[in-house]
């Protein structure tokens, strides 16, 4: 049986919840960003005990379709703009969205919009923006290299989208001592 898991946003997310369905004595098989495989097949009392013994650790069970799909979304976006190079394809989002999860974008969109209070494209702009924190806090790369890394036409289309959500210039945002950046799962 596959479980869909709310919350699972990176390669330690993957590895804490394996570990937690291993010691409830389930076998995982594949298990990847938002989703389980279990053997045997949960009863109804493991499947609580599955969500209570997940619920503690931040994560949530997802048992609607609907809410599967905009959980896939997510995922699916989480995964591009975090563990991908954004510069190789010159990506259209809608297009790889709807590619993968087989339906038409404007549905999606629409769906996504209704669950989250926020649309597909605003939350890939945050998505983008934490993530480029991230490759301003390591100091490795420079605007211009952040900017293609992340996709952007520019690294003044990139500062102007980086000030509208955070505030802050991307050079304002280098010179504080305390980071801002969420945690995956708060966006």
């Amino acid at each position: 049986m596959t479980l869909y898991i709310k919350n699972m946003v990176c390669d330690r997310c993957i590895m804490v919840v394996k570990q937690q369905l291993e010691n409830l004595g389930f076998l995982v098989p594949t298990i990847s960003l938002g989703n389980a495989l279990v053997q045997p097949e949960p009863d109804a009392d493991q499947l609580s005990a599955i969500s209570s013994a997940l619920k503690v650790l931040g994560f949530e069970l997802i048992d609607n379709e609907k809410d599967r799909v905009v959980q896939r979304m997510k995922d699916l976006i989480i995964e591009k703009v975090h563990h991908s190079d954004l510069a190789d394809a010159r990506l259209s989002f809608s297009d790889y969205l709807s590619d993968r999860l087989h339906k038409d974008y404007t549905y999606l969109s629409r769906m996504f919009s209704e669950s989250e209070d926020t649309t597909i494209e605003k939350f890939i702009i945050q998505q983008k923006i934490e993530k480029v924190k991230e490759l301003l806090e390591y100091g490795e790369l420079n605007m211009n290299e952040i900017a293609w890394k992340m996709g952007y036409s520019s690294s003044a289309h990139l500062s102007t989208q980086f000030k509208t959500i955070t505030g802050l210039t991307p050079s304002q945002y280098k010179l504080l001592d305390q980071v801002s950046r969420k945690s995956l799962d708060k966006i």
